[in-house]
């Protein structure tokens, strides 16, 4: 079944993981599913197999997330798909997903954006594809193609090279890993591939398009 409407609801922010909040959404829209015909929903489980089909599918989705009663996150996705029947089971975000935090006076300090993610349930494990690029509460900006986050060991890495902007300087990184905060990382080797420093980069930049 489809929900057509944006759903806003506040939760309390506590030690789970911030994207976990978002299962609170299924639950608040559960009389909408049930009032789906019954009869009609056990006639096409038994043709179609469910693995590959969504046994929720969500658009418009936005959840702000308070901390003492003060907003400190935003989530937002245009579509959510959720395949529950699935051999192992999984959320799929195929446009996309976006997240911000707020500091105290309700700036955005740090920011999330994948235009495509997908969240295995039982592994704990999501999966962020296709122009992948963060800012941490340190300013610092993170470009990939392709990045996970365990949930389970806490890290955060990609199998491909991670552009990181800085103030000062341009760093690539291979086999990248990282804290769930991006204000702890490193390569597999502990280098950088790659450095200059920002003023450098922007003056090829400049020359290039000349």
């Amino acid at each position: 079944m489809v929900l057509q409407t944006q759903i806003v609801t506040n939760v309390l922010a506590n030690n789970k993981s911030l994207f976990n909040h978002i299962i609170l959404l299924i639950l608040f829209s559960t009389p909408f599913i049930s009032s789906c015909n019954k009869s009609k929903i056990e006639k096409i489980e038994a043709v179609v197999n469910r693995d590959s089909i969504a046994g929720l599918t969500a658009t418009k989705i936005t959840t702000v997330i308070s901390d003492s009663g003060i907003t400190r996150y935003r989530i937002y996705t245009d579509l959510w798909n959720i395949f529950d029947k699935a051999e192992e089971p999984y959320w799929e975000f195929p446009v996309g997903l976006h997240f911000e935090r707020f500091d105290e006076t309700l700036h955005i300090d740090a920011n999330f954006h994948s235009n495509y993610a997908k969240y295995f349930d039982k592994k704990e494990l999501w999966v962020f594809r296709n122009k992948v690029k963060a800012i941490n509460i340190e300013g610092k900006m993170f470009e990939t193609e392709h990045l996970f986050w365990n949930q389970l060991t806490k890290k955060i890495y990609s199998d491909t090279i991670v552009k990181i902007t800085t103030p000062t300087k341009i760093v690539f990184i291979n086999d990248f890993v990282a804290n769930e905060t991006l204000t702890e990382y490193h390569g597999k080797d502990g280098s950088a591939i790659m450095a200059f420093e920002k003023e450098d980069a922007d003056t090829a930049k400049t020359t290039k398009k000349k």
